[in-house]
């Protein structure tokens, strides 16, 4: 098998990586930026890249290199992870959200479908399309997005499944929620609790922390998504969710009992950010039931790990950007 993956650099996509090399399949990355330091970059540190290969494409930008590497490479599967990501700060240049997520998403699924050597196309989507949910919710539920980001990955969903409609696109789309483990970017909750309690520094816990949310490892949805880019039903979203709950409040406290530390020495409560939803309850039973996976690692184990790896690159963790560096 081999795989193509936009936005290999990112913490999901990096983590499919290293999942898919483990598999034996060859696998070509791409993202717009160079390649970051290892410690980022699990297929890296645990030495299976030698069936890797990464060029440096920006989707906004290169399409048509983007492409001519897809007629060379004729891969199998795509897998896309390539997008705009954060939520609040979508409210500040909505247009960016939309260009990326929108507009060259779709330029790119245009030229994907005259590709006949491409056998599955995996949208890597967001629970953010549904809004904030009140129990679990399955993958029927209606879009209802409450903020920009959210609202590009809905309309990118949206004229997919016209593709797949219209045109037989062999699209699965997977939502994830609040994925998590070693290898993340800085600025995500769990490395960067861990990381000021180390450096001594405060965390600013936004609304007090009492939003609800999924945590699940990453490795536990790269098994997911390959199991999906294998046997999933083409036009289908399949949910990746553990079935445990916790606010972030929870979750920081919980960190800081694994650490020794006490919350109110490492914590510093601030307002709420706009347009922050207050839970994701995925409904899982569809991945479960057709495609036999499970979750595996326990919240408390993937704390442990990412604890370890922040240890081992603390030198370097420390000289990084801890916050998110918006690029257009």
């Amino acid at each position: 098998m081999k795989y193509l993956v936009l936005g290999s650099n990112s913490y999901s996509g990096s983590t499919f990586v290293d999942h898919a090399l483990g598999l034996g399949a060859e696998v070509i990355g791409t993202s717009r930026s160079p390649e970051p330091h290892e410690a980022f970059l699990p297929y890296r540190w645990s030495g299976r890249d030698a069936g890797f290969r990464f060029h440096r494409v920006d989707l906004n930008h290169d399409l048509d290199a983007l492409m001519a590497l897809m007629d060379r490479e004729r891969p199998q599967v795509v897998v896309n992870y390539a997008a705009q990501s954060m939520v609040a700060e979508s409210w500040a240049n909505p247009d960016h959200w939309m260009m990326t997520n929108v507009v060259s998403t779709v330029r790119l699924h245009e030229r994907l479908r005259h590709c006949d050597y491409m056998d599955r196309y995996v949208h890597v989507t967001t629970p953010e399309v549904y809004g904030s949910t009140g129990g679990f919710i399955d993958e029927k539920t209606p879009f209802n997005p409450s903020t920009p980001y959210a609202v590009s990955r809905a309309a990118g969903d949206m004229s997919l499944r016209t593709f797949f409609a219209a045109y037989k696109f062999p699209v699965v789309f997977t939502r994830a929620a609040n994925v998590f483990g070693p290898g993340q970017q800085l600025y995500r909750i769990v490395p960067r609790t861990i990381l000021f309690i180390r450096l001594g520094r405060k965390l600013q816990l936004h609304g007090g922390g009492h939003s609800e949310r999924s945590f699940i490892h990453g490795a536990d949805v790269a098994d997911a998504t390959a199991r999906i880019a294998k046997d999933g039903r083409n036009g289908e979203t399949y949910h990746i969710s553990t079935t445990r709950i916790v606010t972030i409040r929870q979750l920081v406290e919980m960190i800081c009992t694994m650490m020794g530390v006490r919350f109110e020495d490492h914590v510093e409560v601030v307002g709420e950010r706009l347009g922050k939803d207050a839970a994701y309850q995925l409904n899982s039973n569809k991945l479960r039931g057709e495609l036999g996976w499970e979750d595996r690692i326990s919240l408390e184990q993937g704390v442990e790990q990412t604890i370890a790896w922040i240890d081992r690159f603390l030198g370097e963790l420390q000289r990084q950007e801890m916050n998110y560096v918006h690029k257009a």
